[in-house]
C-alpha cells in the first residue's frame, strides 16, 4: 500500500516522456570494468492521488536493450540472459513511497523474465517546470541496484583465471521526465 506523502508535485497522472527519459543499467564485465546499456522503448505513469499519494507503473520491452554492441546485444535478448521471445516485457508497479531526507524510497514489484520481487528505488524529485506549452513536466531520478540471479538471468560463464564474465550485481538507473496528462 502506498503511503502519503507531501505531494511535491500536483495532483494527477503525468505520462513518461521516453524522448526525455532514459532507463539505463551497468554490470561488472570481465570482474575489472562495467558494461552500460538502455532500453530504447518504455512507458509507464506517475499517478498523484488528490491526498498526496503517488503509485508508479512502468514497461520495458526487453528487445529494445543496446549496449552499443550488436553481437552482445543479441546474446543478451536470447534465452540465455532475457529470452525476449518468451518474456517481452519487464514491469514495476509500486506498492509505496516514503520519505528519506530530502528524496524518497520507491518500493514496488519488479518483473523480469517471469519473476517478481519487491525492489527499493532510491528516488530524487527534481522538480516542475511550466514546460513548453504542453503543460507542466516534472522530473525524477532514480537508482537501485538487483541480483540477475533473483530474475532468472543466471546464466555463469567463468573466466579461467577465476571470476566472471558477467557480474551478478546490475545497476538500473532512471531518469524520468514526465508531462501533466490534460
Amino acid at each position: 500500500m502506498a503511503t502519503a506523502v507531501a505531494a511535491p508535485i500536483q495532483a494527477g497522472t503525468w505520462v513518461i516522456d521516453p524522448v526525455h527519459s532514459t532507463v539505463g543499467f551497468a554490470v561488472k564485465h570481465l570482474m575489472v570494468s562495467k558494461v552500460r546499456g538502455k532500453f530504447e522503448t518504455f512507458s509507464g505513469a506517475i499517478t498523484v492521488a488528490e491526498d498526496g499519494t503517488p503509485s508508479v507503473s512502468a514497461e520495458i520491452a526487453t528487445d529494445s536493450i543496446t549496449t552499443g554492441n550488436d553481437q552482445r546485444d543479441g546474446h543478451v535478448r536470447s534465452a540465455d540472459f532475457f529470452d525476449v521471445e518468451k518474456y517481452p516485457t519487464a514491469t514495476f508497479v509500486s506498492t509505496g513511497v516514503r520519505p528519506d531526507g530530502d528524496d524518497y524510497v520507491l518500493t514496488g514489484d519488479f518483473t523480469l523474465k517471469g519473476v517478481t520481487k519487491s525492489i527499493e528505488l532510491e528516488l530524487e524529485f527534481n522538480g516542475v517546470n511550466a514546460g513548453m506549452g504542453n503543460g507542466p513536466v516534472a522530473g525524477f531520478e532514480a537508482k537501485t541496484v538487483i541480483n540477475r540471479k533473483d530474475f532468472g538471468v543466471d546464466l555463469e560463464m567463468p573466466l579461467e583465471g577465476g571470476g566472471v564474465v558477467v557480474g551478478d550485481k546490475i545497476t538500473i538507473t532512471l531518469e524520468i521526465e514526465a508531462g501533466l496528462q490534460a
